[in-house]
């Protein structure tokens, strides 16, 4: 099969075009045909060689057509979609004509949709509904910020929240992004600055913040919650350091809640796949309801151009590779 590899760590043109043998099936996996795969600035992580583990396949999410399930767990054909269960990190992922799955990280996804439109959901759209509606538990009415929402997965994040009836604020780097945010649903766009806190009217009284710039707005996202508000920790846009000298006494109000989202653990007991909905998003999706299209879809051949894309920040939302 044809596959992508990892060839050393540094720029796109360490992606390697290459022949691989296709995955034999296993008991307790799913060997999956990749019609088309999403893109993560976790894989450009692990290209740079900057993540903890990095398979020589990447790729951490996929949706195609089950070609082998000896447990009989998935009819073959069916379509479905899988997400991390060690892909592209401890096992090969995604960049390829197939791979191999755990169960547990594979969903079926039935639907008439696009190809290229199903891999615009799998690992964005669950990621975002875990940590809006299990870790904030996000509820009509309530005030929501989002920082880094003119990101894919704040894109995300905002269309769901907002088709539940919440109110978002959005924050971008960019003013230039405030039309797409209001095209979204936002009720406000904010320009994100590392003392958001201090300028937003509605200092504490926020309900909830879905923080994806990281570690180094986190304890601005705590200082503007309503006793009883929630911030979640999900994304790392604004880098990976961490956050020195942290002291909860003199640095957290009381009453308030920090939780934390990362969605390796999709799969693992705690969090079974089967608890996100992908399959009623996909529908919504379908339905006109929730709007998932791509901002950008490559050829399997164009994933260096795809890398350099993302790299550059010029991606404006979730992009995608099918192949032909």
């Amino acid at each position: 099969m044809r596959a992508i590899v990892i060839e050393k760590f540094g720029g796109p043109e360490c992606l390697v075009y290459t022949e691989l043998p296709e995955p034999q099936p296993k008991p307790g996996h799913v060997v999956i045909e990749i019609k088309a795969f999403g893109l993560n600035h976790a894989e450009m992580h692990m290209r740079r060689g900057e993540w903890a583990e990095a398979a020589e396949v990447s790729g951490i999410e996929c949706v195609g057509l089950v070609k082998s399930c000896p447990g009989g767990e998935f009819p073959v054909g069916a379509k479905v979609a899988a997400l991390m269960g060690g892909l592209g990190r401890t096992i090969n992922g995604s960049y390829a004509e197939y791979t191999r799955v755990p169960v547990s990280n594979v969903a079926i996804i039935e639907s008439d949709l696009p190809w290229a439109d199903l891999a615009a959901i799998p690992e964005t759209y669950a990621t975002a509904w875990t940590c809006l509606f299990r870790n904030l538990e996000v509820t009509p009415g309530q005030t929501l910020v989002i920082r880094g929402a003119s990101s894919a997965f704040g894109q995300a994040a905002i269309k769901l929240a907002v088709n539940v009836g919440a109110r978002v604020i959005g924050t971008t780097r960019k003013r230039e992004r405030f039309p797409l945010l209001a095209e979204l649903g936002v009720a406000r766009a904010e320009l994100e600055v590392p003392d958001l806190s201090e300028r937003i009217a509605e200092a504490k009284q926020i309900d909830a913040v879905l923080d994806l710039v990281g570690n180094s707005t986190m304890l601005d996202s705590l200082a503007m919650l309503r006793r009883g508000g929630r911030a979640c920790l999900a994304g790392w846009l604004g880098g990976l350091d961490p956050v020195t000298d942290f002291n909860p006494l003199a640095q957290m109000a009381s009453g308030v809640y920090l939780t934390f989202f990362g969605s390796f653990v999709f799969g693992t007991p705690g969090f079974p796949l089967s608890d996100v909905p992908l399959q009623k998003i996909a529908q919504e999706v379908a339905a006109g309801n929730l709007r998932a299209k791509p901002s950008r879809v490559f050829r399997f051949e164009e994933i260096r151009e795809a890398h350099r894309v993302m790299e550059a920040g010029e991606a404006k939302g979730k992009m995608v590779v099918v192949h032909d």
